[in-house]
């Protein structure tokens, strides 16, 4: 298996940048995110005026000169998503939605800020009937009835996999548009989940109109909640807690961008990529005298 040196979560200005520098710097690196960069980018079409170097450029014609950038310096995007980042003392183990594991001598957080926050129940019953990862988890709930928050768009794929797997998948997407499933099992509710029930285990997802009977609520968000997405990580609410050097209180591990924190701001979250790519290779660089 391959070892990264710097594994990048985030398509954003903040985790672009940090592939860009650690790249220059000689890094070996993963970079995980979507081909399409920040959705946040690809829908602002005014003129973004404070961006040093891309004067009055629209977030879409942003997009087209970073993308631009990282075909020049080689780098790709791995469009898989990161469910959970362990850490396994001297390295990080990424889970990806697929159910497999890449390995990091170093983390760089650059997801973005996650809205909201968590729902009743479901911190408590994480790994006993609440699950971030359709393809991981799935199996355990065969023949069973299970309910499926969809972020957006994007998960529904994973909701056609449960179709196949368990009885009956209630879908509820936060998302308008047509929906369309192969697995005739399952059925989308447009009712806005509030609670997730159980004791020992989940029992039910309440909505704002019914309560649903089920034996795991699995939630596809875009990017979790940094505190889900990293167990043992300190946050400040959906901030992830950061020094200057962008690192955490996780050796190894550091964030950038809104992930960090406000202002949210597109030129902000690019130097801090910068300072948490340097720092990464600050870190790599200490253990590797400290091994001599």
């Amino acid at each position: 298996m391959t070892r990264y040196d710097i594994a990048i979560i985030g398509t954003g200005p903040a985790g672009l940048e940090a592939a860009i520098t650690a790249v220059v710097r000689n890094k070996n690196i993963i970079l995980f995110g979507s081909k399409d960069l920040s959705r946040k980018m690809q829908v602002v079409d005014h003129p973004i005026l404070n961006y040093l170097g891309l004067p009055s450029v629209t977030g879409k014609e942003m997009a087209a000169a970073f993308t631009k950038q990282l075909e020049e310096l080689n780098i790709s995007i791995t469009e898989e998503k990161i469910t959970t980042v362990y850490a396994m003392g001297d390295f990080f183990g990424l889970q990806t939605s697929a159910n497999e594991i890449v390995e990091a001598d170093s983390v760089i957080l650059a997801t973005g800020v996650t809205a909201g926050k968590p729902y009743p129940g479901e911190e408590k019953l994480l790994g006993r009937g609440v699950s971030y990862c359709a393809t991981c988890d799935a199996p355990l709930y065969r023949g069973k009835t299970v309910a499926c928050i969809g972020g957006s768009a994007h998960e529904e794929e994973e909701a056609d996999f449960l179709g196949e797997v368990c009885e009956k998948v209630y879908y509820f997407p936060l998302y308008k548009g047509d929906i369309t499933f192969h697995s005739p099992n399952v059925e989308v509710v447009r009712e806005r989940p509030v609670e997730i029930t159980g004791g020992m285990k989940t029992d039910a997802l309440v909505t704002d109109q019914n309560t649903w009977p089920v034996s795991c609520v699995f939630i596809l968000r875009d990017s979790q909640f940094p505190g889900q997405l990293v167990p043992g990580l300190e946050t400040d609410g959906n901030a992830v807690k950061v020094d200057l050097q962008m690192a955490t209180n996780l050796p190894g591990l550091f964030a950038a961008g809104d992930i960090a924190g406000q202002p949210y701001q597109y030129i902000k979250s690019a130097g801090q990529g910068n300072v948490a790519a340097l720092s990464a290779v600050n870190y790599l660089a200490a253990r590797k005298r400290s091994q001599q």
